[in-house]
């Protein structure tokens, strides 16, 4: 099946056209023949020599290949040449997608005097003397480091620091654009687990929380929970929780749907990294019982002869002991007879459609593998009730923009200094509840990511469960913050 045409791929051509006669309908039409969709025509003044004028055709390719066919195209058509081209997505990050900008203006001395010396003086001995007042005199209280080491970026892979570094600019545009978070990018150059920690641990005086990103199990585990015990500001790996929190909102309300109590589920969670063991771990806590894992070697079980011989990792021995109490055995086709829900962290065609027609009635597929689900849509459509994936070209895209902006403001608003999995809970059901009951169906399960109450819905509930918990350190009757240790 050809990929689909995407902003991803999209291309901006300019073209010398005949003035007088210029063939701008056939160039439009040679590039829908070629596959592409044309996004816009616009003229570029003076640019044309006598007689000619030049255009540029901003295009949505399939890929890079499909440029090369859709400007062969163009300049097929009598009266037309392409001049030059430009990649739209590598012109967007060119000197990067983020910058820093002054909150007040310097345009006297006396400005200078108050943001700088010797104003700023008072300020530090205010800090010196109380080091919770960082969250009233620094960006502290509205900042958080994106953290990563590139050894495990979605899609990716282990591409190291410099190449992740998009990403997590990418990362922190959304949490501004969303939250109102400033996140800024911080790629190490170490997979020692020791460095990152004691790296991460020395930069937490400039930042209110630490967003772990792209970092590969089963080491993301251990340096999250290293850094849990050794800050007193959130610590939040995204591809492990952020995941979690939307895969159950969109859970929650699926089940509104097919009416089945989530005591009742039989789940099938197909592959075991840090986003499936998260969800796993989540779905127990809000009351399923019954879920199978399966990983490269198939189902997890006590009776599989790597747990058997010890080999078996330590996150995957405690999956084997919380799980499958059948104790099947065999790839995800042998182990889905009757399962309710199917959830895919894995990669591109894991599982034949045809299996899931085994699975039982009212099934619910969310088949999150991106770019490529591990079964598509269109596939799975005759076997299944509700189907989500991670793409935005198929409804019902289960996608983390809609947690972790709203989760840091939370938990940013409320001075915590944790994000526990109440609060985790809390925004999984502030999410869902940003679907109204009325509109509610097969196809909208999950808000969209542009929704912009998601995130103040979530702030919400955050905010709330870290009061109830008494993890809440910013008083709202004084507008300060609670001593740190």
């Amino acid at each position: 099946m050809a990929s689909p045409v995407s902003a991803q791929f999209s291309v901006t051509v300019r073209v010398e056209l005949d003035a007088r006669q210029e063939p701008i309908a056939q160039v439009t039409a040679a590039i829908a023949q070629a596959g592409g969709a044309l996004q816009s025509v616009d003229l570029v003044p003076g640019a044309g020599s006598e007689g000619k004028r030049v255009r540029e055709f901003t295009v949505d390719a399939r890929d890079q290949a499909h440029w090369e066919e859709i400007m062969r195209a163009i300049g097929s058509t009598r009266g037309a040449r392409v001049l030059d081209y430009v990649d739209r997505t590598l012109a967007i990050h060119r000197g990067g997608k983020i910058e820093m900008h002054n909150k007040y203006p310097l345009k006297t001395r006396g400005d200078l005097s108050m943001a700088y010396t010797p104003g700023v003086a008072r300020v530090c001995q205010e800090i010196a003397a109380d080091r919770a007042k960082a969250f009233d005199y620094t960006i502290k209280k509205n900042t958080v480091a994106v953290v990563s080491d590139g050894s495990a970026v979605l899609g990716l892979g282990d591409i190291g620091p410099e190449a992740a570094m998009p990403v997590m600019e990418g990362k922190a545009m959304l949490f501004k654009e969303f939250a109102g978070v400033d996140a800024f990018p911080i790629c190490l150059d170490t997979k020692d687990p020791d460095e990152i920690v004691e790296t991460v641990r020395l930069l937490a005086p400039t930042f209110g929380g630490i967003n772990l990103e792209d970092i590969s199990a089963p080491r993301c585990f251990e340096i999250e929970d290293r850094l849990k015990e050794v800050l007193d500001i959130p610590v939040f790996h995204d591809d492990q929780h952020g995941t979690a929190v939307v895969t159950m909102a969109a859970l929650f309300n699926a089940l509104k749907i097919v009416g089945k109590p989530i005591e009742s589920l039989r789940v099938l969670v197909v592959g075991l990294g840090a986003a499936g063991i998260a969800v796993t771990k989540m779905m127990l806590a809000s009351g399923v019982r019954h879920v199978i894992g399966c990983d490269r070697m198939g189902a997890v079980s006590t009776e599989r002869a790597d747990y058997q011989s010890g080999e078996m990792s330590e996150i995957k021995r405690w999956y084997a002991e919380n799980s499958n109490p059948d104790k099947l055995q065999g790839s995800p086709a042998d182990v889905i007879e009757g399962c309710d829900v199917f959830i895919g962290l894995s990669g591109p065609g894991i599982i034949e459609p045809e299996a899931l027609g085994r699975m039982a009635d009212d099934a619910i597929v969310f088949a999150m593998a991106n770019p490529t689900p591990e079964v598509m849509p269109e596939e799975a459509e005759p076997y299944v009730r509700i189907m989500a994936t991670g793409r935005s070209d198929y409804p019902n895209q289960i996608n983390n923009v809609l947690c972790f902006p709203g989760i840091f403001r939370g938990a940013l608003d409320a001075g915590a200094s944790q994000i526990t999995e109440p609060m985790k809970l809390a925004a999984a059901r502030g999410i869902a509840e940003c679907v109204d009951e009325e509109d509610l169906n097969e196809d909208y399960i999950i808000p969209s990511v542009f929704d912009r109450d998601v995130a103040p819905a979530v702030a919400r509930a955050v905010v709330e469960e870290a009061r109830k918990s008494g993890l809440a350190r910013f008083s709202e009757e004084t507008g300060t913050f609670s001593a740190i240790r």
